[in-house]
């Protein structure tokens, strides 16, 4: 049995899933972004319980056939990103068709239709906030991130970075540098 699950954006998603499945001695095969299977059914009042557990947890089980396909695009352009590897030359549509088995047309047009952005401007958004994290926590240099997330040069994703969030590359980082922890205040 597969269950497809909304929100499930990072490995902590995972774990915390994970944990949620084992609470209620629901035996997973495997767990991924957005993804379940079950090694063996789970009874109705152990989905039922799961349902509610992983809502009060800001996730939810999806039974909707276009939300479940939605989910899997999410999944996996979010892998991708998180993979920290994508060539200059990726293709958005080549990825996706060959992963869905569907016509991209039709995969972005329902994407468009249920999320209100396009799945580029997704692809964009999760390629954006990673270059927030390495920026954070200072792990490369805007040259080396740039390479990894396969722009063309780096005054290429400074000019997305800023379209996006308001700020260049630098000025988020400095005023990320900047931020007092609620211990410090």
């Amino acid at each position: 049995m597969k269950l497809y699950i909304k929100n499930m954006v990072c490995n902590r998603c995972i774990m915390v899933v994970k944990q949620e499945l084992e609470n209620l001695k629901i035996l997973p095969a495997f767990v991924s972004l957005g993804e379940v299977e079950l090694a063996k059914p789970a009874t109705n009042k152990q989905l039922h319980s799961l349902s509610k557990n992983l809502q009060d947890l800001g996730f939810e089980i999806l039974d909707d056939k276009k939300q479940k396909q939605i989910e899997k695009i999410k999944s996996l352009l979010i892998k991708k990103v998180q993979s920290g590897n994508i060539e200059e030359h990726f293709s958005i549509t080549a990825y996706l068709t060959k992963e869905i088995n569907k016509d991209y047309s039709y995969i972005t047009r329902l994407f468009s239709e249920v999320e209100g952005i396009t799945i580029e401007q997704f692809f964009i958004l999760q390629k954006i906030e990673k270059v927030k994290e390495w920026l954070v926590y200072g792990e490369l240099n805007l040259s080396e991130i740039s390479y990894q997330l396969g722009y063309s040069s780096v005054a290429h994703l400074s000019a997305q970075f800023k379209k996006v969030t308001g700020f260049s590359p630098s000025q988020f980082k400095k005023i990320r540098g900047q931020r007092k922890f609620l211990d410090e205040v």
